[in-house]
């Protein structure tokens, strides 16, 4: 296993387009992670950081942006209103006949959605910024600003999500494909050693069986996630047009057990730590309803609490359903089977082969759903179970880590494979 993974890096290292692609890829990450570190004006660190250990969402956003939020930098929004532009053009595709058009006009259309994104990102940037100066002036972090200093703020920090747009653009344009996925991996790889070490120093020293847990644990739940991120269901397919001589040729529709990748815990997370927020702007009034009504908010939503952890799992499971709908239509790859003269063996075409693609989805996307949900919640039941804190975004990392690892190592793979075919052409 460690000699094939000494080949491979061998590989990388001597191709001297993938050197290039590697070196890229380094120095605007590298670039990235130093703007990131440019600090804003006007926030007082510690209480920004007292704010940042008690809200659980803040957390999230903080390891989605590498760090950057609870420093308050300068891109202190990260990528977020980028995501949540993407999945809103994405959903709007599906309602919106004209940007359906576009999503299926190949490479000119995935550019102008594309530029519609970055456009809905501005907006949105300067929105989520308004929202985080009002969040931190009701914390008493930050004092009230003038009309022309607010202003300034918000730019700064919209700037600083169009900044990061552009290094993932300069990737994906240089190097290697969604670059915005590489500053998420980095982002939070970044932050993990900060995790970790608040995880370990929670850990006594003598407490070598729940070190011995965690450590097994940790392993089991990086190997399942590779495993079901590869795992596949292949429906045979068979073709009327093939000749005799190809009659044994088999060909097969795969279909991911996976289909919504990482999307539906970050869709659930956002929704289920919302009252959350919503309660630490309400407590920062006097009035005593109020407050007894952020008590009772912060109890049900507490993340240690059975309640809150059913209510997440079924929100990644109604999610998971709701995203593999939205990215896979059965009646299309049904029609384009039939099209192209294919069929499923021992399957009608048209609406008998909607209903077994519906079938078989509905099966394996189950099993996907119940496996996100379990990584969803399985920091709280560490927590509950052998005492193991602050790990409340641990299992969403990882997943998106492994993600972006496993779709990196395809892409080398990939051009590997087409340097070696260009070899032999030229030969």
């Amino acid at each position: 296993m460690l000699n094939e993974i000494a080949q491979f890096f061998k590989k990388v290292v001597t191709n001297p387009g993938l050197r290039k692609k590697v070196l890229i890829t380094a120095l605007i990450l590298l670039a990235y992670r130093i703007v990131g570190h440019i600090p804003a004006a006007g926030i007082e660190k510690e209480s920004l950081a007292q704010l940042f250990s008690t809200s659980p969402l803040l957390s999230l956003l903080d390891v989605f942006s590498g760090g950057t939020l609870a420093n308050f930098s300068i891109m202190a929004l990260g990528l977020n209103p980028y995501i949540n532009a993407s999945i809103i053009l994405q959903l709007l595709g599906y309602v919106i006949p004209a940007l359906e058009e576009l999503q299926k006009e190949g490479e000119y259309g995935q550019e102008k959605i594309n530029q519609y994104t970055r456009l809905l990102t501005v907006p949105l940037a300067a929105m989520q910024g308004f929202g985080m100066y009002a969040l931190l002036r009701s914390q008493g972090i930050i004092g009230n600003l003038s009309p022309v200093s607010l202003l300034t703020l918000i730019l700064t920090m919209t700037a600083g999500t169009m900044l990061a747009v552009w290094f993932g653009d300069l990737i994906t344009e240089y190097a290697f494909k969604n670059g915005v996925s590489f500053l998420i991996f980095v982002g939070i790889v970044a932050r993990l050693p900060i995790v970790l070490g608040q995880t370990i120093s929670t850990i006594q020293p003598e407490d070598y069986l729940k070190m011995g847990i965690f450590l097994a644990a940790a392993i089991g739940v990086i190997g399942l996630i590779v495993f079901v991120n590869e795992a596949v269901r292949q429906v045979p397919i068979s073709y009327a047009r093939m000749t005799s001589s190809l009659k044994s040729a088999s060909s097969y529709l795969p279909l991911r057990l996976n289909q919504a990748g990482v999307i539906p815990i970050i869709f659930a997370v956002s929704l289920v730590l919302m009252p959350t927020m919503i309660s630490q702007f309400l407590g920062a009034s006097g009035n005593p309803n109020l407050q007894n009504l952020v008590g009772t908010i912060n109890n049900i939503f507490n993340p240690s609490s059975v309640l809150y952890n059913v209510i997440y799992f079924a929100l990644v499971v109604g999610f998971t359903y709701f995203y593999t709908s939205v990215v896979f239509n059965p009646e299309k790859i049904a029609e384009n089977l039939q099209k192209s003269g294919g069929f499923i063996t021992g399957v009608r075409p048209g609406s008998a082969t909607v209903k077994y693609l519906t079938y078989v989805l509905n099966r394996i996307t189950l099993v996907g759903a119940a496996f996100l949900g379990s990584v969803a919640v399985l920091p709280s039941l560490f927590q509950n179970s052998i005492g193991i804190a602050n790990l409340a975004i641990g299992g969403t990392g990882i997943l998106i880590v492994i993600s972006v690892v496993l779709e990196f190592v395809r892409e080398m793979e990939g051009d590997l494979l087409m340097s070696r075919y260009d070899r032999f052409i030229r030969s």
